[in-house]
């Protein structure tokens, strides 16, 4: 017993602390009290409250499961059918035509047109009708010492959601959000908002939860900050002229061969595309077999919001189904 005290105390610095963080869920944790030691070395914050804040942690391991099973490793058939419903499309068209000025404000400003925007907060949130009900604190923590396949990550997310709090005064422990951690309507990680959000209602704070002009704007930014190209186009269905050359092609998210070289090896496309376009062979699990597309820079733009094909083609399916309902 002796020599464990030893040990907490030689972590924290005073042996009150490494009392008070017995009392909690990480209790006796030296890789909890040495990141608790690094964050209070490297912000404002003090080791009191922080031993205060992990005493208090329900663990989240409930979601690992979901962790270890998302809706990105179905067949496109099956993640279609998710997101591209009647029900999201006209949600979709009610949405643009609500806010159809502050949309057109957000485009001047970031030359990201709005149905991606819409597409984006409608497939991560339903329009802001579910966020996520996981204590982001709790999850975070959970996952950045219990999750060891991803621990690295989710401790550069814990001290950034941490930062991120102290920076605009929010209730560290009350905000809820997905089972990964992601929060308000746009669903953006901890490093994401404090990187790309805006105060685009110019009221001097970032709002992601309550400030639809920062929800709309911060998307775009993302978007534009990750190259969006205005007026560029996004994918293409593609056509497999060799079956067995086509199956064997190597597929990718980021455009990184020309649409000469794959026609080279047996695609044709409906459209006229530059041979020298930079493009991404992407292959989709359809019910009826596959199916190909090639996807171009704002393709993999797309991606880096979630980096997954299957996502990316979500949302821009959705995108035009939106825009087409709303005769746009």
């Amino acid at each position: 017993m002796h020599k464990y005290l030893i040990c907490l105390v030689l972590l924290l610095p005073t042996a009150l602390q490494a009392v008070d963080l017995n009392r909690g869920d990480y209790r006796g944790r030296s890789d909890v009290a040495a990141f608790i030691a690094e964050v209070a070395a490297e912000t404002d914050y003090r080791e009191a409250e922080l031993v205060d804040l992990f005493s208090r942690v329900n663990h989240q391991r409930h979601l690992f499961e979901r962790m270890d099973k998302p809706a990105e490793k179905l067949k496109w058939h099956q993640y279609r059918r998710i997101f591209l419903t009647d029900k999201r499309t006209d949600a979709g068209v009610r949405f643009w035509n609500e806010h159809k000025t502050l949309l057109q404000q957000v485009e001047q400003a970031y030359q990201v047109p709005p149905e991606i925007i819409v597409a984006i907060v409608g497939v991560e949130t339903f329009y802001g009708t579910y966020k996520g009900k996981a204590p982001v604190f709790d999850t975070l923590v959970t996952f950045a010492f219990d999750y060891p396949k991803r621990a690295k990550f989710f401790r550069r997310e814990l001290k950034e959601f941490l930062i991120l709090s102290r920076e605009n005064q929010l209730d560290t422990r009350a905000i809820m959000g997905s089972y990964a951690g992601a929060m308000g309507m746009p669903q953006f990680i901890s490093s994401s908002y404090r990187a790309y959000a805006v105060d685009f209602d110019g009221d001097g704070s970032v709002n992601l939860f309550d400030s639809l002009p920062d929800i709309l704007g911060s998307v775009a930014n993302y978007f534009k900050r990750h190259g969006w190209q205005p007026g560029g186009p996004v994918a293409a269905r593609i056509t497999a002229t060799d079956a067995r050359a086509a199956a064997n092609a190597e597929t990718s998210m980021k455009p990184e061969q020309d649409w000469q070289a794959l026609r080279k090896v047996g695609f044709s496309s409906g459209q006229p595309i530059d041979d020298t376009l930079p493009v991404a062979l992407l292959r989709l699990e359809q019910k009826e077999g596959l199916e190909y597309w090639a996807g171009f820079d704002n393709f993999y733009v797309i991606t880096r919001y979630n980096h997954s094909p299957l996502y990316a083609m979500a949302v821009l399916q959705l995108s035009e189904a939106i825009k087409r309902k709303a005769g746009l």
